[in-house]
């Protein structure tokens, strides 16, 4: 089974042969590889020749990634929203593993906000303002998508962090306002291309998940353990109607203990995998001053559970 036919099968909630795996980001390749990603600044401006061979330095360094750590998928990350780096991906990879970008700032959100007061002022006093620039951001996520998909994106990820610890950021009944129709409009336009729409926010969203599950979005991305996201009760809700990627505690894999890696990993892989619809992963990124040895355990312990499931389901099979 190829990595991409491993992440189809999951996202229609059939059972693979084991859950699939990757990362929305991997930014260790100096410590994995002693190679470096081009500096997420060069791009803008750059010529068209130096373009290609940065380009070309990161298709090395995602084929190093996608074979060490078995893959089933790449969001082309840098170039950031970028049809040719989907291009390159595909020519790369071709049908082998499940080839995506990623799209952020398409709804008002945590990281993109500028000035608190006044959006505040505004969701009181002139609603239509935030509606204007909602559209806004849709407009241009929608031809985002569109550049993506005809450069052969087959699922698009869109990040917006809309959520704390405590909750999401703005009132269950403005979300239901001034978020969910313009994100709704998003999913429902990259399906209309084809693509198979991904999903994240970081934070809890338990008091707006019934919002996400109206989205018709494929996958929800991040659920997050620091926020008191329980993927055994999130897996309860969306199972059969959106699937789910991540979990396992980034604060973990930051500062360990190994005990506390597995515990996590293990909850997640023993509540999420069972039926399809789960995408094993961290609940944010690989990120930058992460020990690699914490990442590279993680999926140690992983490879055990799938050791173990393939053992139980040849005994089951052995004895019927």
């Amino acid at each position: 089974m190829t990595g991409k036919q491993r992440m189809l099968q999951t996202l229609r909630f059939e059972q693979p042969d084991r859950p699939p795996h990757f990362e929305v980001m991997f930014e260790l390749e100096r410590e994995a590889f002693g190679l470096q990603f081009p500096d997420r600044h060069a791009w803008q401006g750059c010529a068209r020749a130096e373009k290609e061979r940065m380009i070309s330095t990161c298709m090395t360094i995602y084929e190093k990634i996608v074979a060490r750590y078995q893959w089933d998928a790449l969001a082309v990350f840098w170039p950031w929203s970028d049809p040719d780096g989907v291009r390159a991906a595909k020519a790369t990879f071709g049908d082998d593993i499940l080839i995506g970008s990623i799209v952020g700032g398409t709804i008002w959100s945590i990281e993109g906000m500028t000035d608190w007061e006044q959006f505040a002022i505004d969701l009181a006093e002139q609603p239509d303002v935030i509606h204007a620039e909602a559209e806004r951001k849709t407009q241009a996520a929608l031809a985002k998508f569109e550049e993506l998909a005809e450069a052969g994106a087959e699922f698009i990820h869109v990040v917006n962090d809309v959520a704390f610890n405590a909750g999401p950021f703005i009132s269950p009944t403005q979300f239901s306002e001034f978020i969910t129709p313009h994100l709704r409009r998003q999913m429902q336009h990259i399906r209309s291309l084809g693509v198979i729409p991904f999903v994240h926010t970081d934070g809890n969203i338990m008091p707006i998940l019934d919002d996400y599950l109206s989205l018709g979005a494929a996958c929800f991305q991040s659920v997050d353990p620091m926020a008191g996201m329980d993927i055994a009760e999130v897996k309860r809700r969306c199972h059969g109607k959106m699937a789910l990627m991540g979990n396992v505690q980034c604060n973990l894999l930051q500062d360990g203990p190994k005990e506390a890696i597995r515990k996590s990993a293990r909850y997640c892989l023993e509540h999420g995998a069972p039926g399809g619809g789960y995408i094993f992963g961290t609940s944010n990124t690989i990120f930058p001053g992460m020990p690699l040895e914490n990442y590279e355990y993680m999926l140690e312990v992983y490879r055990e559970f799938c050791d173990d499931h393939r053992r139980s389901r040849s005994l089951s099979q052995s004895l019927f």
